[in-house]
C-alpha cells in the first residue's frame, strides 16, 4: 500500500520558521517528481514547490526565497524548510507524487497524496 505521511507542522509566530517532512512508503519515489500544495480554508488547494527526480525545483512566486523543497531518495522522503512565516501561510500542507521526470504545477497530475499536516502562522 502506497502511503505518504506528513509530519512538522505546528503553531508558529510569523517571522519563525518549519521543516516539514513527508515519508513515502510502498514503492520508490525516487523517480518520480514530489511536491507540497497547501489549502487554506475556504480556498482551493494550491501549488506551492515541486522537486524533480534529479533535483529541479520550482516554486509558486509569494514562496520563493523563503521555502526550500528538498528530497533524500535514501529515505524515501522529501522536505519543505519554511522560513519568514507570514499569516497568510497558514494552510493544511500536503505531500504529492507524480509519475513524472520533470517539475509539474498541476494538482491533477499527482496521483499519490498524504493526509495533510496543518501549518499555522499567528501574527
Amino acid at each position: 500500500q502506497v502511503q505518504l505521511i506528513e509530519s512538522g507542522g505546528g503553531l508558529v509566530q510569523a517571522g519563525g520558521s518549519l521543516r516539514l517532512s513527508c515519508a513515502a512508503s510502498g514503492r520508490t519515489f525516487s523517480t518520480d517528481t514530489m511536491a507540497w500544495f497547501r489549502q487554506a480554508p475556504g480556498k482551493e488547494r494550491e501549488f506551492v514547490a515541486t522537486i524533480s527526480w534529479n533535483d529541479y525545483t520550482y516554486y509558486r512566486d509569494n514562496v520563493k526565497g523563503r521555502f526550500t523543497i528538498s528530497r533524500d531518495n535514501a529515505k524515501n522522503t522529501v522536505y519543505l524548510q519554511m522560513n519568514s512565516l507570514k499569516p497568510e501561510d497558514t494552510a493544511v500542507y500536503y505531500c504529492a507524487a507524480a509519475r513524472a521526470m520533470r517539475v509539474i504545477t498541476g494538482r491533477n497530475d499527482y496521483i499519490y497524496w498524504g493526509q495533510g499536516t496543518q501549518v499555522t502562522v499567528s501574527s
